[in-house]
C-alpha cells in the first residue's frame, strides 16, 4: 500500500550558549518510520523524547536539520507552509487553547469550508458541517450560537477533529490528544479515532506517552528517548514483548488494576534530561540496568529482531544491522 507519510532519517539539532561555548543538542537523531492509510502509527515516549518536534517538523513549524519528508509519492524538501490543508491535519493536546473563548465555535468550522471554498452556499456549508460534526458524535444544533465556555473538554475535542475532517484529509495528526481531557470520555475519543482509521481509511500518525492508549488502538509504534527510536515495530510485540530496556521499564510505569501490585511510577526525567541528551554512546545508559561499556562509548544502530527494529547492543551479535 501506498504510504501517506514517509520520514528518512529526520534529524533536528538545536544550538545552546555562546559561540565560544555551545551546546549541540540533537532533538531528533535519523528518525524513519512510515505511515500508510488504514493505518495508525504511534509515537510514544516520556515527555521530552523528541515526539513532538518530530510532528513539528512533519507540520512545517520546525526546520529539519537533515533528513526527507515524504508525502505519498512527492519527495518534497522543507519549506515554509501552513499546517491546516488539505492532505495532512493536526489535533493538538489542549482543545481549549485551539479556540477563542470570545468567538463562536461555529465561525472556525465555517472559515474552513469558506478557505477551501467546499460549499456553494451557507447552506451546503452547514450541511457539510453537520456530517462532520456527527461523524464525531455531535451535530450543527448542539455547536450553534455557543462559546468554548460552553463544551467540555471532550466536546472541544470532538469539535477540533470534525473540523479537521472538513477536508477530507489522508492523515491526521494527533498530538496527545487525549491527555487534556477528563479520564471518563478518554476512550471514546480513542474508539473514534479507531473508528475513523477504518471507516475513512485515514492514516493516523498517533503521538502519546499513554502506552494503553497506543496499546488499544494497535497498528505499528515507535518508541523514542532523548530524540532516538530505541524500538519500532507491530504495536502488540513491542509492548507486550519488549526488546529495549528503556521500553521494558516504561511499560513497568503503567498502573496495574491489581491493587496488591506496586506502581512504580511515571520514569523521571527532569533531572537527567540534559545529561542525557548530551551523552556519549547510547542516551539510556546512564539508567539502563543492562548497560555495557561500549553502551557508554559507542551509540548503538538499529538491529533486526525477529521482526521488530531494536537500538541496543545487546542484540549487535544476534542479527545484522537494518539498513
Amino acid at each position: 500500500m501506498q504510504p501517506i507519510l514517509e520520514t528518512r532519517n529526520l534529524s533536528k539539532v538545536f544550538h545552546r550558549g555562546s559561540l565560544l561555548s555551545r551546546d549541540r543538542i540533537v532533538a531528533v537523531d535519523r528518525v524513519s518510520f512510515t505511515v500508510r492509510r488504514g493505518e495508525v502509527f504511534t509515537l510514544a515516549g516520556e515527555s521530552g523524547c523528541g515526539k513532538t518536534t518530530t510532528a513539528r517538523m512533519i507540520l512545517g513549524f520546525e526546520h529539519p536539520s537533515s533528513g526527507e519528508i515524504i508525502y505519498g509519492s512527492e519527495r518534497e524538501r522543507w519549506h515554509p507552509r501552513v499546517w491546516f490543508n488539505q492532505r495532512i491535519q493536526a489535533v493538538f493536546q489542549n482543545p481549549f487553547e485551539t479556540f477563542n473563548p470570545l468567538r463562536k465555535v461555529e465561525g472556525y468550522l465555517f472559515e474552513t469550508v469558506k478557505h477551501y471554498g467546499l460549499a456553494a452556499d451557507r447552506g451546503k456549508a452547514v450541511e457539510l458541517i453537520n456530517s462532520k460534526l456527527e461523524a464525531v458524535g455531535l451535530s450543527y444544533s448542539e455547536v450553534e450560537g455557543r462559546y468554548p465556555s460552553e463544551f467540555s473538554g471532550g466536546q472541544l475535542q470532538r469539535i477540533s477533529i470534525a473540523r479537521s475532517l472538513l477536508v477530507d484529509p489522508s492523515l491526521l495528526i494527533a498530538d496527545e490528544p487525549v491527555s487534556m481531557v477528563d479520564a471518563s470520555i478518554r476512550m471514546s475519543i480513542v474508539n473514534l479515532f479507531r473508528r475513523l482509521r477504518d471507516e475513512l481509511d485515514m492514516g493516523i500518525l498517533y503521538i502519546t506517552h499513554d502506552l494503553a492508549t497506543a496499546y488499544y488502538l494497535g497498528g505499528q509504534i515507535a518508541v523514542m528517548f532523548r530524540g532516538n527510536t530505541m524500538e519500532i515495530g507491530p504495536v502488540q510485540e513491542v509492548l507486550v514483548n519488549p526488546r529495549h530496556p528503556y521500553t521494558q521499564l516504561l511499560r513497568e510505569s503503567i498502573p496495574e488494576a491489581d491493587p496488591k501490585k506496586k506502581w512504580r511510577g511515571r520514569i523521571s526525567i527532569a533531572e537527567t534530561e540534559e545529561e542525557e541528551y548530551l551523552r556519549t554512546g547510547c542516551k539510556f545508559a546512564g539508567r539502563c540496568p543492562k548497560a555495557m561499556d561500549i553502551c557508554r562509548q559507542q551509540a548503538p544502530e538499529l538491529y533486526d529482531v525477529g521482526g521488530v527494529k531494536v537500538k541496543c547492543h545487546l542484540y549487535a551479535d544476534k542479527q545484522k544491522e537494518v539498513s
